[in-house]
């Protein structure tokens, strides 16, 4: 018996996800864990989901997802890209949709690199003229 599933890596920062579609009741699992208490934030949760209500197949899909790297906010954002490309994977009708709100372009802001002579990326020591 071969279950059908779609599968989608998603990127942010140093976060790395990788999702699995299945079809479902809609549970959202990510490590192990259940979305609401993986995330604390009601954002985040809305986050994650925000591809699924887009194309409106949020109780149609369960989510499987291994997320590591980063921060809590990278998480999630690399599970929404994760997300959106394995919508697109189950059906090629979403890309229109996904596209237009930009769920399938990666986020190319990373952290920058911090400088000789300065504390930070850009923060210099503190200036006194004695």
């Amino acid at each position: 018996m071969a279950k059908v599933q779609y599968y989608g890596t998603g990127r942010r920062k140093k976060s790395i996800a990788r999702v699995r579609l299945v079809p479902g009741q809609g549970n959202i699992t990510i490590n192990g864990r259940d979305v609401e208490e993986y995330f604390n934030y009601e954002t985040l949760r809305r986050e994650v989901r925000r591809p699924l209500t887009l194309t409106e197949t949020e109780g149609k899909f369960d989510v499987i997802a291994k997320v590591h790297g980063g921060g809590y906010t990278g998480q999630a954002g690399a599970l929404r890209h994760g997300i959106s490309r394995a919508l697109l994977k189950a059906d090629g009708e979403f890309r229109p949709t996904l596209k237009k709100i930009g769920f399938l372009t990666r986020d190319p802001r990373m952290k920058e690199r911090k400088k000789y002579g300065l504390k930070k990326a850009r923060r210099a020591p503190q200036f006194s003229k004695r």
